[in-house]
Order: structure tokens, then sequence, then C-alpha cells
């Protein structure tokens, strides 16, 4: 009877495994992986010349987690009479890298050896070499190094376009230090944009990446580079279960250009962008919301130069979809000056095809983004219209923000102009791709809405431009 219990025992369990999915019958073994690529991964240590400010007989807090509390609560102990002249030293760092040729580039993080007068790589048979910075580029973070060897150990490089959101990856580098450390986990997102970075299309993933895996490259599962760790996303300083990698294929390319001519040149159109929200799709006429929005179109730029104008929606780009304003900016950037490329734009409830010539990206771009916040003219007869008090924008500040005229608002008291996110020093210069010269067109306009309630409404707010969807209300 026990025999027979047992092998019904064992029967049962056999079925369970086999209805278990693939994936839970069969972890990966990532053991393969680090014993063979780990050899190409290379530590990066770097020297910076920086200089300490003395205090006199206080305590020295700098380069301490004490310094910032310091500084905020008692500021700079005895004034700038109480300090001796800077001292200057060394601060050392700790990064990651690996073996892009067997002649010895080594691909890193920009922001790994941004600013080092010493540039030292160690491989993983402990030969080290000083390593000379071929190229850098800020804006993808990517650096290209040269040591002086042969017969290295290399990693291929893959294709991040074919990733898929779930699939495993591995990530090796030197985390505060400890060298060859392996990490693994899945891909959580594709084409994430941050913030402070326009023209890379992150790789998101869960893989533990901290202080000194920059640099260093993300494996697929066949062994192939497909990203370079390059961020995390943090609240403390290590790692918070979101880490981001420049795709290989934007690497690529960065690390052609720094070989060929030592700096990276992007294309550009030259167009101030936003997001197309659901409010905003509805106020032009869209189905849904999608493309990017055109806030602005820079003077002097292949954009004006092409016709594009303030309130197109960009929804292609050289046959490529523009599902999101995000989007657009690694696209362009990739396109080679020089290139002529048709542009799909929504303007008026059409459809139109723009032909542009892609231009090079300035180096000083930030010039580009829109003045200054403009002065607020003298009180001159304000009216109360759609919950705001406006008033017209004066001669010298609408010089300041290249428009021809405007309405500023004084104050924001009610609704609809606080539910639309109107604020007090918005300028108000177009609704519905129609100039606002006064407040007697802005009133005009108003009326002429029609059964379209909800309109597009272009402000400058600190100097630049955003739309922004506003609620008609019916009499």
């Amino acid at each position: 009877m026990m025999m027979k219990s047992m092998q019904w025992a064992l029967v049962a369990l056999t079925f369970l495994a086999l209805s278990l999915p693939a994936s839970a019958r069969m972890l990966p073994d990532f053991v393969p992986l680090a014993e063979e690529h780990s050899p190409a991964v290379v530590n990066i240590a770097t020297t910076r010349e920086s200089e300490r400010q003395h205090r006199g007989q206080i305590p020295d807090f700098e380069g301490t987690p004490f310094e910032d509390l310091f500084e905020r609560f008692f500021g700079s102990p005895g004034g700038e009479e109480g300090r001796r002249a800077p001292e200057s030293f060394q601060r050392n760092s700790l990064g990651s890298g690996f073996i892009y040729s067997e002649d010895g580039y080594i691909i890193t993080a920009n922001h790994v050896v941004e600013g080092a007068s010493e540039v030292v790589v160690h491989l993983s048979d402990r030969r080290v070499y000083d390593a000379e910075i071929v190229g850098k580029d800020p804006q993808s973070d990517v650096a290209l190094l040269k040591i002086d060897a042969n017969d290295l150990p290399t990693l291929a490089l893959g294709s991040s376009a074919d990733l898929r959101v779930g699939e495993w990856v591995l990530a090796i580098g030197s985390p505060f230090g400890f060298d060859h450390s392996v990490t693994a986990g899945i891909v959580s997102a594709k084409g994430r944009n941050l913030p402070t970075e326009n023209y890379v299309p992150f790789i998101q993933t869960d893989v533990a990446i901290n202080p000194g895996n920059s640099g260093g490259p993300l494996l697929n599962m066949d062994g192939e580079v497909i990203g370079v760790n390059a961020q995390i996303y943090s609240r403390t300083g290590g790692f918070m279960g979101l880490s981001f990698a420049v795709p290989i294929e934007i690497v690529e390319d960065v690390v052609r250009q720094l070989r060929e001519q030592g700096e990276v040149s992007r294309g550009w159109l030259g167009v101030l962008i936003q997001e197309v929200t659901r409010e905003l799709a509805d106020s032009f006429g869209m189905d849904k919301p999608t493309g990017a929005l055109v806030a602005r179109v820079q003077s002097d730029s292949p954009a004006q130069k092409a016709g594009f104008e303030s309130g197109d929606v960009i929804l292609s780009f050289n046959g490529i979809e523009v599902p999101n304003s995000s989007a657009l900016p690694p696209i362009v950037g990739r396109t080679p000056v020089g290139t002529e490329v048709e542009v799909e734009v929504r303007r008026g409830g059409e459809t139109l095809t723009l032909e542009v010539e892609i231009e090079r990206l300035p180096e000083d771009i930030s010039a580009q983004r829109g003045g200054p916040r403009p002065e607020q003219p003298d009180p001159v007869q304000p009216q109360s219209l759609l919950g705001m008090v406006l008033e017209p924008l004066d001669r010298s500040a609408a010089e300041e923000l290249d428009v021809t005229g405007g309405l500023v608002v004084r104050e924001v008291v009610d609704h609809p102009a606080r539910a639309a996110g109107v604020r007090s020093g918005d300028v108000i210069v177009q609704i519905g791709g129609e100039a606002v010269d006064s407040l007697e067109t802005l009133e005009r306009l108003l009326d002429a809405v029609g059964d379209r309630r909800t309109v597009p409404v272009l402000v400058y707010r600190g100097g630049n431009p955003t739309y922004i969807a506003l609620r008609v209300p019916r009499d």
C-alpha cells in the first residue's frame, strides 16, 4: 500500500512539473555568461584635481556627509575672511568599462572619466594600463578610451531593437570597487527618456547597479552587449530597483564618430516640443493623444525654413512613427546632417507632409530654448475673464519673447483657468492658433469657439512656450 501511494505521489509531482510554464521549470543559467565574458570587462580608476577650502579653527566637513548640513545652518565659517587660500588635492573614483576591440579600444560612460587628469585601466588578469581619452560625448554619456595593448578579449555587440520587456539581462562591473561583480534581472521598459537626457531612449532594468557599475556592459542571454549601464534612480544614492542603460545602437554610432572625427554631430530640427495630453488632443480635434506638439519654431532653424508652425503636431519623421514627444529627439539626433526627410504633421485638422533638410545640432543649444522671463508691466486696466485677471503685455517684454503681443495673467482666481493649469505670470500669446494681442481679441476668439469647447492656448511660462487646453464654458 505504501509503495502504491508513493507511486501516485511521484506521478502527481511529475504532472505538476510538466504543467508549469517553461520559465518556471528552467531558470536561466548565468554561469557560462559570467565565466566567458568577465575577462573583457575592465575596472577604471580616475584621478581628478579639486580644491579644498580651509575653515580656520572650525572642523573641516568638506567632502563628508555633514558638509551640506553645516553650510545650511551655519553658512561659511568666519565668512570669506576666515578662509585661507584653497588647497589643491586629488580625488579618486572608480567605474567600469569593456573592451571594444582587440587593439585596446574601451567603451565606458562619459561621467566616469569627465574631468579626469589621469585614467588607469585594470584588466581581469591584473595588468594595468594608462588610458588615453579618445573622445567623450556628454549628451549620450558615452566615452571611448585607448590603451596600448593587443590581442585582448572583446565583447560582441548585439541589438537592443530586438530586446523585449521581461527578457533576462546581465550586468558585469565594479560596484564600490568590487571587481567583476555580476548582477542579473529583467528588462523593465524600453525607450525611457529621463528629464535631463533628450537624445537617449534608455533601457530600463531592475538589475542591481551601484556606484562603480557605470560604463559596464549590459548583456543579453547570448552574451551580446545590448547597452552600457549609465544611471540609476535613487533617493539614497544606492540601488532602488530602477537602473538605466544606453542602447547599444546609440553607443555604436557615438563610438564610430569619436574614432573617425573625435567628436559627435547630431541632427537638428529646431523645434521646442511638448507632450500631447488627452485634453490637448481634444482641443486639436484629434481622436487620441499621439505625436509631438510644436510649442515653438526656433529662428533660422531647419524647421523654420521648411515651414513648420507653432501648433503643428509631428506624427512621423522620415517614415518613423512618433508616438510621443520623447520619441522625437533621439530619431532626429540619429539622422545624418544634410539628409532631406519627410515629416508628417497635423495642422488645423489636416495632415500635411513637410520636407526638411536636417542641420547639425548647435553646440550651445541652450541659447535656442527661449528668452528670459519677461518683466511684468505696470498695471494697465486689468480685467477678469475665464477666472483670470489679465492685462496687456508691454512692448519691451514682447520683444524679449519675440512675439507681437500678448496678455499677462496677473492672477488666477477661479475656473476654468485654474482647472486648465494657468499660472500667475503666464503670458497668453495664442488661442486656437490665432494671435492674441488685446483683451478684445481674446473675447472675440472665445466667442468664435463654437461647438468645440476645448481650445489650445499657447502661453509663455518662465520665458518658454507651452500649450495648455482651456475648456470654455457654455453661456
